[in-house]
């Protein structure tokens, strides 16, 4: 897909000397908008190149964000709930058209609940006083919502902490901290259930056994706040657990041990409750990114095993756990070197799952940050991770920064690159692995210039369907089409699909395949033509206008590919971010229609996101790459 506009305005307005920067950010931002609106719409360009295995078309791999609820740092930004439901449906929008398949949304952050608890009240996020009711049930929302769209839903709830003293705000008469003040430990400004009671582990185990009942979530998410964090973390000086540690030792002398063996406890137990009730339930953590100080060598910094007391090898090697989300919130080299901490996740995860955490909210910092990281950091974080078979997907803090003016590129990058095709989320070999029953009568239908698909599933069936779509004079073989996630649509959770394919692309075909909750798919529907797509030949090097970069994030040199579908006057150009010309490399040349190939060295470019634009007198379309050194 490609935007019309007369070329020369485009370069006169970038070549006139004076323009304010305020100009050239607005300007920046419009290309933004429009490149991220042609994402959205589904506009696909047809060159092919060979490219690094970073930049392959994976066809399954986790692409998560987590939503913030606690301090209403994602959502919700208002205690009106007609207000809350846009602003989470524009959210999911956003987030579906970067790529995003899964979300980890916060519904228990102190205590509280963003859902219709049967134990604990309403969250003061949502109607400004715990225990009030918003008028509605925001999981329910959020999953029927995410769901419609293809993406995962994983509960992320705090197990201990239970309140802020900072927060100023009032607790309900049914809260933890009013009904059990027994269980609370009290350290600094936290909180906290005691992790070695066994009444609170219990108690745990039954808030997590209650939402997996009675919502169609897709898993259960903890995070890493387990015991507290420096400055308030326990020592031997400052051990509010220690009565509770003389009462209930189970034998051990050593309290820290002690104390990370009641996480150990905790998360056997959920673990055992849940594939018990539904195995096919995911259950993750996210613990802080790094295990052990000094581990692996060169790693230096807070742990989480020595100051938190989580041990997350002990979950890998007891497979408690399905998943992990290390947070990797730091960049590549240094004492905490992202690159270095990701393989060391990668060589011990054994055969559960490792999505790594990037620190997405560091690209934008309009909220405290020890650094700010450059726009090509975790484009190429995310690069590195796929290089490597054993990480399976990544997770970005927060959702609220993956948004086309909060990103600084982020959303154009990925969905440019590395995540321009869809993905499904990893199957995991321990669950279940039945493959659902096919769609059928699948039947599509012109209406205007859209094809409108529509499709039957069994009633026991899975909400959840791949739509593939390939060119081909004669009926595809789904079986070698499938294969191919370049071929993959739309992964959706409705029984109808709409598009509006190019008709000059060629003969059409589609079909639909079930997926299950582990990601396997059915066999394939029957297959049909699309009713608008014309049975024209055409040369695929003359099918479109369009522009392709590899890599995507690059180091010393980018290759650039243009087709052009009638010879043409041609300017090639690059952009910074701000909208400044780096370098023209073709000017106002003569091409012939087909497709055209150069080399661009990038070694005299700092870090950050560059536009690539192809225009012509009538047409202009443009590709975003990230220089990373």
């Amino acid at each position: 897909m490609t935007h019309r506009a007369p070329k020369s305005g485009y370069r006169g307005a970038l070549a006139q000397q004076g323009e304010s920067i305020l100009k050239l950010l607005t300007l920046w931002c419009l290309v933004s908008l429009m490149t991220f609106l042609v994402l959205l719409s589904g506009g696909r360009a047809n060159a092919q190149s060979s490219v690094p295995s970073s930049l392959e078309a994976p066809k399954y791999e986790l692409r998560g964000a987590w939503i913030a609820t606690v301090y209403r740092l994602d959502w919700p930004s208002s205690l009106s709930s007609s207000r809350q439901k846009d602003s989470m449906i524009r959210l999911l929008d956003y987030l579906k058209g970067a790529g995003i398949n899964a979300v980890f949304f916060q519904i228990r952050s102190f205590g509280d609940a963003m859902y219709d608890s049967s134990f604990e009240p309403w969250s003061h996020y949502l109607a400004g006083q715990q225990g009030r009711s918003p008028g509605y049930d925001p999981l329910k929302f959020v999953i029927d919502e995410a769901h419609l769209r293809g993406i995962e839903v994983h509960a992320w709830i705090n197990p201990y902490r239970a309140h802020d003293k900072r927060s100023g705000h009032a607790v309900a008469s049914n809260h933890v901290t009013v009904l059990h003040p027994d269980w609370l430990l009290t350290s600094g400004r936290h909180v906290l259930l005691d992790p070695g009671k066994k009444e609170v582990r219990d108690y745990i185990s039954t808030i997590v056994m209650d939402i997996v009942r009675r919502y169609d979530v897709d898993g259960i998410h903890f995070d890493d706040y387990f015991y507290p964090y420096p400055p308030d973390h326990f020592t031997h000086s400052n051990s509010p657990d220690r009565p509770t540690f003389q009462s209930e030792s189970r034998g051990f002398t050593s309290i820290d041990e002690w104390r990370r063996d009641n996480i150990n406890l905790q998360i056997a137990q959920i673990s055992d409750s849940l594939r018990a009730y539904d195995p096919a339930l995911k259950f993750g953590i996210s613990p802080f990114g790094i295990w052990k100080n000094g581990v692996p060598s060169g790693i230096t910094g807070l742990d989480a095993y020595n100051r938190i007391f989580a041990d997350p090898i002990e979950w890998i090697n007891s497979k408690t756990i399905d998943y992990l989300v290390p947070q990797l919130y730091w960049p590549r080299g240094g004492p905490q070197d992202y690159s270095k901490l990701a393989s060391w996740w990668a060589e011990n995860v054994g055969d559960r799952h490792l999505y790594t955490g990037h620190a997405l909210w560091k690209i934008d910092c309009s909220t405290s940050c020890s650094e700010r990281f450059s726009t090509a950091e975790i484009p190429s974080q995310v690069a590195i991770s796929r290089d490597d078979s054993t990480i399976r997907g990544n997770v970005f803090f927060r959702a609220k920064f993956i948004h086309p003016f909060r990103s600084r590129g982020f959303i154009e990058t990925m969905r440019q690159g590395l995540y321009k095709y869809q993905s499904l989320t990893p199957p995991m070999a321990w669950k279940d692995n039945t493959v659902p029953a096919a769609p059928f009568n699948v039947v599509a239908k012109d209406e205007g210039d859209s094809v409108v698909l529509t499709w039957e599933v069994p009633a026991d069936s899975p909400k959840r369907y791949t739509i593939y779509r390939v060119t081909s004079d004669t009926k595809p073989d789904p079986a070698l089409v499938a294969q191919d996630a370049k071929n993959i649509v739309a992964l959706t959770g409705e029984l109808r699909f709409i598009e509006t394919p190019n008709k000059d692309e060629g003969k059409q075909w589609y079909f639909v395949r079930t997926v299950s909750r582990n990601s396997i798919e059915s066999e394939v529907s029957n297959i049909v033509a699309s009713p608008i797509a014309t049975d024209l030949k055409t040369d695929p090097a003359l099918a479109t206008f369009g522009i392709e970069a590899y890599p995507t994030v690059f180091g010393e040199r980018v290759y650039i590919e243009y087709s052009l579908q009638t010879a043409d006057e041609v300017t090639l150009q690059v952009f910074d971010s701000i909208g400044r010309e780096v370098i023209t490399l073709v000017d106002d040349e003569f091409r012939q229609a087909g497709m055209h190939t150069l080399n661009f060295s990038g070694h005299s470019l700092s870090s950050g996101v560059y536009w690539v634009v192809l225009s012509t007198d009538h047409v202009r379309t443009t590709r975003a790459v990230v220089r990373s050194r």
